[in-house]
């Protein structure tokens, strides 16, 4: 079996494999002593309960497990394990690093084709069995906006659950936005066009995916254009202690959304459990704007 950590991975090479089982899981509402004692406090909390699991056995019954580079916390994570691993601290399965490079230019394309190649030759995988799996790639169904309420939608940093989209239900909302483990699922749909590398076209798709934290995209835009697409009548834009990439796009999103005529909660600095308030900060935001 086969797992992942982190966005933009070439999904359906890994699906090709038969094995792939899906992104490592994670439970940040525990002690977790090992990993407090190697990992500094900038790593985000999933990454201290993945290896924690790690290192306590529970990742043992994998062959592998592909780190994307497409996310800082997860390619920094992929050398700690593979430190622990070569001074024996831990065992487990082994950790493989994809070279995802999203920078808009021809070598940096070049670049993600030559690490999807490598990347399938070491999981046993050929041109014919990937061009089959393009051919059945679908993109996932995304997750349903509970609740029948007006639309509020959740930007910034993925949360760990959907604790904060819970919060909106209870005020009577239903919450747009994908969860962590729903952002490391996402990928475009794959083209593959007449007499092309089937390389080729996964990159296409995965540099048209926008679930990292090291993409090149214009985050105001996005962010328009989804409250567009969805109608959403509010928005919170919540964003952790640990992430310094999305954090930037703030002043300019509030703008937009003030543009829009979009009322909006911006909480930053934030605990990625959301043991700090979070939930009922939204809820009192989304039953105001009810009122």
């Amino acid at each position: 079996m086969i797992a992942s950590v982190g966005p933009v991975l070439p999904l359906p090479l890994l699906r090709a494999t038969g094995r792939y089982r899906g992104p490592l899981a994670w439970n940040v509402d525990r002690a977790m002593p090992f990993a407090d004692r190697w990992l500094e406090t900038k790593f985000p909390p999933w990454a201290f309960s993945i290896l924690e699991d790690w290192a306590a056995g529970k990742f043992d019954n994998l062959e592998a497990v592909v780190f994307s580079r497409a996310e800082d916390a997860a390619q920094r994570l992929y050398y700690y394990v593979c430190e622990l691993q070569r001074r024996g601290i831990i065992g487990g399965p082994q950790p493989l690093i994809c070279d995802v490079s999203l920078i808009p230019r021809p070598e940096s394309m070049a670049h993600l084709e030559a690490a999807l190649a490598r990347l399938a030759e070491i999981l046993g995988i050929g041109d014919d069995a990937l061009i089959r799996a393009l051919g059945n790639a679908g993109t996932d169904t995304p997750p349903s906006d509970a609740g029948t309420g007006a639309l509020c939608l959740l930007a910034g940093t993925p949360p760990p659950d959907r604790r904060l989209h819970d919060a909106a239900t209870q005020a009577g909302w239903r919450m747009h936005g994908p969860t962590l483990a729903e952002s490391w699922s996402e990928m475009a749909p794959v083209t593959l066009e007449p007499d092309e590398s089937p390389f080729t076209a996964l990159a296409r798709a995965m540099r048209g995916t926008a679930a990292g934290n090291r993409d090149f995209r214009d985050r105001k835009a996005a962010l328009a254009r989804e409250i567009r697409q969805t109608g959403a009548s509010a928005a919170v834009l919540w964003f952790t202690e640990d992430d310094e990439a999305r954090i930037w796009d703030l002043p300019g999103q509030l703008r937009v959304l003030d543009e829009m005529g979009v009322p909006a909660l911006a909480l930053t600095r934030r605990d990625w459990a959301a043991r700090d308030g979070a939930g009922s900060e939204i809820r009192q935001f989304l039953k105001e704007l009810s009122a």
